[in-house]
């Protein structure tokens, strides 16, 4: 049970005080009946809440899936720069959410936003060994001898041993390489520390899938969307 402002004030319907005056215009039903206190007691997710003659579609999480574009940075604020949740509309706002995990601010693609934070950390967290895959453009040529050093761990410049990770090579010439690259960790600058450490330069990145779920091909930069219940019920699988 949770209080009836609480409720419509997470909800987008205004602070503590407007949903107080919506309750005293009595513009709030609860299941037919006109409510007569804001503070009173109601199952959000059982009863029929309806504002102004509209009936409240009630949820406690949001699951968006973004594609994220190049500039932007992986946080719910900064000083500085633009980021992830500037991007998205008030009405999800609302929610509060956060990024899961995060893309540098020059790193393209995959990146999901939600306030569930039980979802959050097993996603995140290396113990439940989820892949994220990533589309990567190298400035020299990746070879075999680089697909056994991912694959061995490789070891950062702070010292750090990565667990093993995958390393498939889509093309490569002495002009640069096109590989994929498949992690279970979200190191800072992971990826391209990885290659740093192996003489070679990211000079682009994009993740293309996270988990169970890809990046859609017609999702543009920027865009993102709602996940469906069955993308959900993925996540909540793994």
């Amino acid at each position: 049970m949770e209080r009836l402002d609480k409720v419509l004030a997470n909800l987008g319907y205004g602070s503590r005080k407007e949903v107080k005056a919506l309750v005293k215009n009595k513009e709030v039903l609860i299941d037919g009946e006109i409510a007569v206190d804001s503070s009173m007691q109601i199952d959000p997710e059982k009863s029929e809440i309806i504002v102004a003659g509209e009936k409240v579609n009630y949820r406690q999480f949001i699951y968006l899936l973004m594609n994220k574009p190049a500039g932007v940075v992986s946080a719910t604020f900064d000083k500085f720069d633009e980021t992830v949740i500037d991007l998205i509309d008030d009405e999800y706002k609302v929610f509060e959410p956060f990024p899961v995990g995060r893309l540098d601010k020059d790193t393209v693609g995959f990146l999901l936003v939600t306030n569930d934070g039980e979802l959050n950390h097993r996603l995140i967290s290396p113990k439940w060994h989820v892949d994220k895959v990533y589309y990567a453009e190298i400035d020299k040529k990746v070879e075999e001898s680089d697909i056994k050093a991912f694959e061995s761990g490789i070891t950062l410049d702070d010292g750090y041993k990565c667990m093993p990770a995958k390393l498939e090579i889509l093309s490569a010439d002495d002009n640069g390489s096109e590989v994929r690259v498949t992690i279970q960790e979200g190191k800072f600058h992971q990826v391209k520390r990885m290659f740093n450490s192996v003489g070679k330069n990211v000079v682009y990145l994009k993740r293309i899938s996270f988990g169970p779920l890809s990046l859609p091909e017609d999702l543009d930069e920027g865009q993102y969307r709602e996940l469906t219940e069955k993308e959900i019920e993925l996540l909540k699988k793994v």
